[in-house]
C-alpha cells in the first residue's frame, strides 16, 4: 500500500513543493487514453438497503501495479467511477460485511450500471472487526451542493468524522476545532459557540445539514455524523456572512440497518454524560432512528456547572430508488453557569488561581432551549436530481453574568459589572436544488440551479445590573473576587429592547465542467436580497435597510496524477452593516454598505491508496468597507477600514497503516488591519489569531482489541483584543487515550486531557475576560453496541 504511493509523492513534491490531499483517488488514465468508460452502481445489503461509505476499489488487469481507482458510496449507496476501457477486478468492503470481489469489462464509451450486494459477516467474522473506521472524510456535497469528491473541490475543507469525535470524547464545537487547521475558538462571552476562521470572528456562521443555524448557543455533538469546516468565503453556497468560513453539522438520519448503541461517561470535575443511538427499519421502505443525550457536569472553575439534554428522532421513507423523504425533529436544552473568566494585569492574564470565579456564581446563568424541525425530499428523474430541504427553528435563550473589569494600578482591586440579555428567535428556511449531469461535445457538465427563501424574527431585551440598587459597578478584592451580591437588574438608558425582522430571497447557479480527465472548472454565482426591519420598543423608532448581494465563485482543478489534484479559486462574500446577528440597526449603520470579503486561494490534495489524505492551501483574504472614524470629522463614520489575512494551511488525516490513524495539521496566519478602522490603527494584529497553530492526533491499534492515542496541540501567543495590549502566552498541550474492546460490541476508553498539567489560557472575549485552560482531567467512557 505504501510502496504504491512513494512514486506519486515524489512527483507531487516536484510539482507543488509539498504533498497535499484529502479525498478519493482519481480515475486511472494514460497519455494515449481512448474514449473513457463509466461504471456506476449501488452498494446494498441483503435486504436491499443502501450501504453508505462502502469502499469500491477497481484494479485494471493491464496495469495491476498502478494506484487503483477508488470511490466511497454516498448515503444512497451510489457510486461512480470514470475509467479507462479495460478489464477490472472490483473489491467492495465495509465494516461488518463480508468483502465482495467481482470482475467487469468496460468497452470504450460504455456506461455500465450494476448493483452490488454485500452479505453481513457471520459472528466469527464480526468479532474480528475491531479496527476503527478511520478519520478520512466520507463523501459529502456541502461545498458544491452536488455529489463531488473532495479532490474536485477548489477550497480548503476539513471534515471531523464521528470516529474522531468518539476517540477524543468530543462533546462541543470547541472540541471539534481543536484539531482543525486555521480555526480557533473565541470565548464568546462563555455563553455561545464562536469561532475565528482566517482572521474573522463570528457567532453566526453555523449551519446544520447546509441550512443556517445562526442563533448564539452552545451546540452538542450527540446526534451528528460529522462536522465540516469549509474555509474561505462561502456565499455562493451558504449566503451572506461566512467571511472566513462556515461550520456545517451533518446530522445522523434513519437508515435501514438495525442497531443499538449506548455510551456512558464519567470523569474529573464531576463529569457525567450518557448518550444513546437507536436505529430500526420498520419495513423495506420505512426506517426510524432516535438519538438522545443527558449530561450533568461540573468544572475546574469554582461554582461552575452545566446540565443539558436532547432528543432527536428521524424518519426515512424511501418508496423506491428514485425518491427519499427524511423527517427530523430535535428538542435540546442547555443550562450552565455564566463564566466570563479572569481579568488581566501588566499585559498578561491575572496571576490568580485558574479556578477563580469573578462575581456571584449563584446569580450567573446561561440557558438555551432549541427546537429544530426539518424535512428533506430527494427525487431523481433520469439524470436530474431535485432536492428540497426545509428547516424551522424555535430558539429561546438568555444569560445573566458578572463581567470582570480592569485591575487597579496597585493590583489590590478589580471592577465588576453585570447585565442580563434575552433573545427569542424563529427561523424558517427552504432550499430547493436542481442537479443535472449532461455532456456538450467532449465536456461533461454537472449543473446546479436553486433558490432559497428565509424568514427570521427576533426579540431582544437587555437589563443592566445595579449593585445595592444604584451603582453599575463594584470594586472587589483582587485575590478574592467571588462575591454574594445584592444586585437588581433593570433597563438603563441605552439597554436594548427591540424586535428585528430579516427576510432573504436568493437564487444561485453553478456549472462544474470537466474539460478533460485532467482539467475541471467550477463557476457559480448567487444573488441574495437581504432586507431588515428594526423596531425600537423603547421609543417607537423604525429603521430598515435592503441589500442586494451578488457573490461569485470560480475555481480550476488540475490533476497531474491519478491521486493528486491542484486547484486555484476566487470567491466573494458580504456581511450586511447590521452585523452577523442583525440584532440592531442605528441611524448610522442604516446608511452603511455591506462589508466585502475577497478570497484568493491556491491548494493541492494528495491521497495515495489506503485512505491517507494530505491537503495544502495558501490564501489571501481581504476585508474591505470596514467602519472607520473620519480623520477630518470625528463625528462621522466612513467605510475606509480594511483588513488582510494571509496564510498557509496543511491538513492531514486518514490512515498511515491499517493500525495507525492520524488527524491534525498546521496553519500559519498573518492577520492585520491594513487601513485604520474605528477599533484599531493601521498595522494592528487581529485579536486571537495565532501566527502558528499545530495539532496532531495519533491513534494506534496495538492489538486487535487494544489501542492507544497521543495528541499534541500547539498555539503561539495571541493578543486578547484588537488594541494589542494584553497577550495570551503560547502553549503546548498533550492529550492521550487508551482503548479496549472487551467484546465485539463493548468498548471502554480512558482519555486524559492536558497530561502534563500545564497552565495555559485558551481564549478571551477582551482584555479582561480571559478563559484559562483546564488542568489535567481524566474521563472514562464505555460504549455498548448490540
Amino acid at each position: 500500500m505504501l510502496r504504491s504511493g512513494r512514486s506519486s509523492l515524489a512527483a507531487v513534491l516536484v510539482l507543488c513543493g509539498g504533498a497535499a490531499g484529502a479525498a478519493q483517488p482519481a480515475p486511472l488514465r494514460t497519455a494515449e487514453s481512448p474514449a473513457r468508460a463509466v461504471l456506476r452502481g449501488r452498494v446494498l445489503d441483503a435486504a436491499g438497503a443502501p450501504i453508505a461509505s462502502a469502499r469500491i476499489t477497481a484494479t485494471a488487469d493491464a496495469s495491476p501495479r498502478r494506484v487503483p481507482a477508488a470511490a466511497l458510496a454516498d448515503r444512497e449507496g451510489r457510486f461512480l467511477l470514470d475509467l479507462e476501457p479495460s478489464a477490472y477486478g472490483l473489491r467492495l468492503t465495509f465494516e461488518g460485511f463480508t468483502e465482495l470481489e467481482e470482475r467487469v469489462v468496460l468497452a470504450p464509451g460504455q456506461t455500465l450500471t450494476r448493483d452490488f450486494v454485500l452479505k453481513i459477516a457471520d459472528v466469527r467474522e464480526s468479532v474480528t472487526v475491531t479496527a476503527p473506521r478511520g478519520y478520512a472524510a466520507p463523501p459529502f456535497r456541502s461545498a458544491t451542493k452536488t455529489d463531488t469528491p473532495l479532490r474536485d473541490v477548489p477550497q480548503s475543507v476539513t471534515v471531523v468524522t464521528s470516529q474522531l469525535m468518539q476517540d477524543q470524547l468530543m462533546t462541543s464545537v470547541g472540541d471539534v476545532v481543536r484539531y482543525v487547521p486555521g480555526v480557533s475558538l473565541h470565548q464568546g462571552e462563555n455563553n455561545r459557540d464562536q469561532v475565528i476562521m482566517r482572521g474573522n470572528s463570528s457567532s453566526a456562521d453555523f449551519f446544520v445539514d447546509g441550512v443556517r443555524d445562526d442563533v448564539q448557543y452552545y451546540r452538542d455533538l450527540y446526534n451528528l455524523d460529522r462536522v465540516e469546516a469549509l474555509k474561505g468565503p462561502n456565499a455562493m453556497i451558504f449566503g451572506r456572512g461566512g467571511a472566513g468560513g462556515v461550520i456545517n453539522r451533518v446530522t445522523k438520519e434513519a437508515g435501514f440497518d438495525a442497531f443499538r448503541e449506548v455510551s456512558l461517561q464519567a470523569g474529573s470535575f464531576s463529569n457525567k454524560r450518557a448518550t444513546a443511538d437507536v436505529g430500526q427499519p420498520l419495513s423495506r421502505s420505512l426506517a426510524v432512528r432516535l438519538n438522545g443525550l443527558y449530561e450533568d457536569s461540573g468544572s475546574f472553575r469554582d461554582g461552575v456547572s452545566l446540565e443539558r439534554y436532547g432528543v432527536a428522532p428521524t424518519l426515512t421513507f424511501q418508496p423506491g430508488d428514485a425518491t427519499k423523504l427524511t423527517l427530523g425533529y430535535e428538542v435540546f436544552h442547555d443550562s450552565r453557569t455564566a463564566d466570563r473568566g479572569i481579568s488581566s494585569y501588566g499585559g498578561r492574564p491575572a496571576g490568580v488561581d485558574v479556578s477563580t470565579f469573578y462575581g456571584d456564581p449563584d446569580q450567573s446563568h446561561v440557558r438555551a432551549d432549541v427546537k429544530l424541525a426539518s424535512a428533506a425530499l430527494e427525487h431523481r428523474i433520469g439524470e436530474l436530481t431535485i432536492r428540497n430541504r426545509t428547516l424551522y427553528g424555535d430558539y429561546d435563550r438568555g444569560y445573566q453574568n458578572f463581567v470582570p473589569g480592569a485591575v487597579s494600578a496597585d493590583r489590590s482591586r478589580v471592577l465588576l459589572t453585570a447585565y442580563n440579555n434575552a433573545t427569542q428567535r424563529t427561523n424558517l428556511f427552504n432550499q430547493t436544488d436542481l442537479n443535472l449531469a449532461l455532456k456538450t461535445g467532449p465536456v461533461r457538465h454537472t449543473l446546479l440551479a436553486g433558490f432559497e427563501l428565509g424568514r427570521q424574527r427576533s426579540e431582544n431585551l437587555r437589563n443592566t445590573g445595579f449593585f445595592g440598587g444604584t451603582a453599575t459597578s463594584l470594586s472587589v478584592p483582587y485575590d478574592s473576587p467571588t462575591i454574594d451580591a445584592a444586585i437588581t437588574f433593570r433597563q438603563s438608558a441605552t439597554d436594548a429592547d427591540n424586535r428585528v425582522r430579516a427576510n432573504v430571497a436568493a437564487v444561485y447557479a453553478q456549472d462544474q465542467m470537466e474539460l478533460s480527465p485532467a482539467l475541471q472548472v467550477v463557476a457559480g454565482i448567487r444573488f441574495d436580497r437581504f432586507s431588515l426591519a428594526y423596531h425600537n420598543n423603547r421609543d417607537g423608532l423604525d429603521l430598515s435597510r435592503t441589500d442586494n448581494l451578488l457573490s461569485p465563485r470560480v475555481g480550476v482543478v488540475v490533476k497531474p496524477l491519478s491521486d493528486v489534484s491542484l486547484y486555484g479559486s476566487y470567491s466573494v462574500t458580504y456581511l450586511p452593516s447590521s452585523g452577523d446577528q442583525f440584532s440592531s440597526l442605528t441611524n448610522v449603520t442604516q446608511q452603511l454598505e455591506p462589508e466585502a470579503f475577497d478570497n484568493y486561494e491556491l491548494g493541492a490534495r494528495w491521497e495515495p491508496a489506503g485512505g491517507l489524505s494530505l491537503s495544502l492551501a495558501a490564501y489571501r483574504l481581504d476585508r474591505t468597507n470596514t467602519r472607520s472614524t473620519d480623520p477630518n470629522d470625528p463625528t462621522r463614520i466612513v467605510q475606509t477600514g480594511s483588513q488582510r489575512t494571509s496564510g498557509v494551511e496543511l491538513g492531514l488525516n486518514g490512515q498511515i497503516t491499517t493500525a495507525w490513524s492520524i488527524a491534525g495539521g498546521y496553519s500559519y496566519q498573518d492577520a492585520r488591519v491594513t487601513s485604520a478602522t474605528a477599533a484599531a490603527h493601521e498595522g494592528a494584529r487581529v485579536a486571537q489569531v495565532p501566527r502558528h497553530m499545530a495539532s496532531l492526533w495519533n491513534q494506534y491499534r496495538i492489538r486487535s482489541r487494544l489501542g492507544a492515542a497521543l495528541g499534541i496541540v500547539y498555539r503561539s501567543a495571541v493578543f486578547a483584543a484588537i488594541d494589542n495590549t494584553v497577550t495570551l502566552p503560547g502553549y503546548t498541550r498533550v492529550d492521550a487515550a487508551l482503548f479496549l474492546d472487551l467484546t465485539a460490541g463493548v468498548r471502554v476508553q480512558l482519555n486524559l486531557e492536558n497530561v502534563l498539567d500545564r497552565t495555559y489560557y485558551a481564549n478571551a472575549d477582551n482584555n479582561t475576560n480571559i478563559t484559562p485552560g483546564s488542568p489535567r482531567a481524566a474521563r472514562v467512557a464505555a460504549t455498548l453496541r448490540f
